[in-house]
């Protein structure tokens, strides 16, 4: 299922990530462990965020997903179902 992972990061706790040099490191194996089809990094609500659209096979992956999130950057997450244009058109044509 696609999903929608959003990660509000905790100023404080990635202000001491960044100033440690280790956010490159943290964001790369994010990204190779979830391999989204998109991810962005923006603030909103005066923090930093990261949105990242990925597959995700099974809810047993939610542990190994957020966990690095928590752990090291006192983010909040949210995961949230989500489709694509096909997938719309696929669950409207379902409809009939």
């Amino acid at each position: 299922m696609r999903v929608l992972l959003k990660a509000s990061m905790n100023t404080e706790k990635a202000n001491e990530v960044i100033r440690g040099g280790k956010m490159p490191q943290l964001m790369q194996e994010a990204l190779g462990n979830l391999k989204p089809e998109a991810a962005y990094f923006t603030l909103e609500h005066g923090v930093r965020t990261a949105y990242l659209f990925f597959d995700m096979r099974d809810s047993s992956q939610m542990p190994p997903i957020g966990e690095p999130f928590f752990m090291d950057l006192g983010a909040e997450i949210d995961l949230t179902p989500v489709m694509n244009a096909d997938d719309l058109q696929k669950g409207l044509s379902e409809l009939r």
